[in-house]
């Protein structure tokens, strides 16, 4: 059984003329890093919210067919339950953080004191935290008089210390600059090691490249492709739905063009690198 199943599923904001999600039909496993790409406004974020239960429930609106998760109707599961089992990191750090609390310790034990959890484990899951993380020197610090980098580390932290199933991510470095995005993608590849389920959505295409098992690619409300991430990112289909391929994915095919012996379209540096070598070798 697939720890996610949605069939048939189609969403209509409560303002819109038009559905935000049309006939969505696709499956995840334990354990899947799934990358969401598209143009904008193809319905990204709103898949992330119909994820995490956020639609109809909280946004309202129209929908029709079904999601599941673990086989269960994702609408007749407890909005308490599935803050814990399917964790939500926002594409602004500002939406993740309570407001309420004055240091980045507090902060990340506000998440664990809303579900009753005892002051000690509170105290020990946090620490543990902040420690895998690598974020001791930001734990006095005012959430808000750190920079965005950090905001979205923060933001992270806030989400695992409650050890969520799956973490659906919208676009955590959108507003980043690359030393922020490195050490927020860092963040990510330990989720991954964990064997978490990981929903990412993400615009920059070659870290999806590098992390994403499968990809989904999104175009006005509808899934265009959804498959192994190697099979997808090497498609140049993907350019008709306004969706670029990695930089690397383009060599290849460039190379392929100008009659270069290339079985296998890279999608990353590594790949790229060793491919290249193979080729000057080959001369």
């Amino acid at each position: 059984m697939a720890l996610i199943e949605i069939d048939d599923f189609s969403y209509q904001y409560p303002v819109s003329d038009d559905f935000a999600l049309k006939n969505i039909t696709f499956s995840i496993e334990q354990g899947d890093f799934v990358g969401v790409i598209g143009p904008n406004g193809s319905g990204k974020t709103t898949l992330c919210n119909a994820i995490r239960g956020f639609v109809p429930s909280f946004y309202k609106g129209i929908s029709f067919g079904q999601i599941l998760f673990e086989g269960k109707d994702l609408s007749k599961i407890s909005s308490g339950e599935l803050a814990v089992r399917i964790g939500y990191i926002f594409q602004n750090p500002f939406n993740q953080i309570s407001y309420i609390k004055d240091t980045v310790f507090e902060e990340l034990c506000f998440g664990l004191e809303n579900l009753g959890v005892e002051a000690s484990e509170i105290i020990r899951r946090v620490e543990a935290i902040i420690d895998e993380l690598g974020i001791g020197y930001l734990k006095d610090k005012n959430p808000f008089e750190i920079s965005g980098g950090q905001q979205q580390r923060v933001a992270l932290a806030s989400i695992l210390v409650m050890d969520p199933d799956v973490l659906v991510i919208d676009e955590p470095t959108s507003q980043l600059d690359p030393v922020g995005t490195e050490q927020v993608f860092a963040i990510i590849d330990l989720v991954k090691q964990k064997g978490k389920t990981v929903i990412l959505v993400e615009h920059k295409i070659d870290l999806v490249a590098e992390y994403a098992d499968k990809i989904i690619v999104m175009d006005k409300g509808r899934i265009a492709f959804f498959g192994p991430t190697r099979e997808i990112l090497s498609d140049e289909r993907l350019l008709d739905h306004d969706t670029q391929i990695p930089v690397y994915a383009r060599i290849g095919h460039r190379l392929r063009k100008a009659g270069k012996p290339v079985e296998r379209i890279p999608i990353t540096h590594e790949e790229t690198v060793v491919l290249l070598r193979d080729l000057m070798n080959h001369k």
